[in-house]
């Protein structure tokens, strides 16, 4: 089974856990032998972090595969992947590592499985440097069920940062191809609704403040729609430590969807959290694309495996879209081309397609 093994610069681009999270994904699902060097270099902290080496632990699981070099630190790992199968798998990152995170590196790989998967994930469902888990949900899940399938993700309980302590259940079933996704038009934003929360110690009114804060914020920008934000008290037994955020989605004509996201820190007050949030979803409004600029990289991949052209139009695209796109072209030899998008209403703004043939990665299984 095992081709030459494809290696790994870990430090160019993104620089960061992204390259191993695309680079491992492509590697178990091609079942290609994979060298990662020089992980996360130029990091403050380099090398692996506890949540990078629960990703990494859940792919090997996947396919009972053989990882080594895989340590706290390390910054150099091999990876040797085999057949992936389905049942339950269970990732923890034992801090606030997010869920989303571990999400977004295993659920290529059950898609290709020999039969349904259940993940269980555990750590930060609401942490920072990731998506939160109401983004995975009211966001990605929509968009990237166009490729073809559907997942069930059930949070059982919400954790935060620095203690993690959430659990998120994915159930899946596996597909025997993609379908390419065509997301061009973006149509005119119909309603925007959202969720301000707070758990453990902090009062009801934080979460007041952070949706009023917001709602504001949009008011100025967007006068004629309805702004529908609750505040929310996540109850006890759900969510673990204590933790404050709010995420706005701004949805289309087209069911294009677009969100604003921030979480609390000890010492910003609440209003200044609900701003945050509303000024990111505007910013993400103005562009003229039809994903966010959070969407945009979790994309790629599946946009890479899937069985003809896929086209999306995006605002300027990010360092991780960069990367993940260099990756799949490097590993799954997708061939994608991003080019300043022709369209008179976007010629005055930074918009751009990502078009991509995908290589129609066949499930052996089915």
């Amino acid at each position: 089974m095992a081709g030459p093994r494809v290696e790994v610069d870990g430090s160019i681009m993104e620089g960061g856990g992204q390259i191993l999270r695309v680079s491992t994904a492509l590697s178990c699902l091609l079942g290609l032998p994979l060298r990662v060097q020089k992980i996360r270099a130029g990091r403050s902290t380099p090398g692996l972090r506890p949540q990078h080496l629960s990703g990494l632990e859940m792919i090997r699981d996947l396919c009972d595969g053989r990882l080594e070099g895989a340590e706290i630190g390390s910054t150099e790992i091999t990876f040797t992947p085999e057949k992936i199968k389905g049942g339950i798998h269970t990732a923890d990152t034992k801090t606030a590592g997010s869920v989303c995170l571990l999400m977004q590196v295993s659920m290529p790989c059950v898609l290709f499985a020999a039969s349904p998967s259940e993940l269980h994930l555990r750590g930060g469902t609401n942490a920072e440097m990731a998506p939160q888990i109401d983004y995975t949900v009211m966001v990605f899940k929509p968009i990237v069920e166009k490729f073809g399938f559907r997942f069930n993700c059930d949070i059982k309980t919400r954790g935060y940062y620095p203690k993690g302590g959430g659990e998120v259940i994915v159930r899946m079933s596996p597909v025997k191809q993609l379908n390419p996704i065509n997301l061009i038009d973006r149509g005119c934003v119909t309603k925007i609704y959202g969720r301000a929360f707070v758990a453990g110690v902090l009062p009801f009114k934080v979460a007041k403040d952070m949706a009023a804060a917001a709602v504001r914020c949009i008011r100025k920008e967007i006068r004629d729609l309805y702004v529908n934000i609750q505040p929310v008290q996540e109850p006890k037994e759900q969510a673990f430590g204590n933790g404050n955020g709010i995420i706005i989605i701004a949805e289309t004509s087209t069911g294009c969807l677009f969100a604003g996201s921030s979480l609390g820190k000890r010492g910003v007050n609440a209003d200044k959290v609900g701003i945050e949030a509303a000024e990111m979803l505007l910013a993400n409004l103005r562009h003229g694309g039809t994903v966010d600029e959070y969407l945009q990289d979790q994309l790629i991949v599946f946009m890479a495996l899937a069985n003809g052209v896929s086209r999306i139009k995006t605002g300027p695209v990010t360092l991780h879209t960069q990367t993940a796109i260099h990756f799949a072209e490097q590993i799954a030899k997708a061939k994608f081309i991003v080019k300043k998008s022709e369209d008179e209403e976007d010629a005055s703004k930074d918009t751009y397609i990502i078009e991509c043939q995908g290589i129609g990665m066949t499930n052996p299984n089915l």
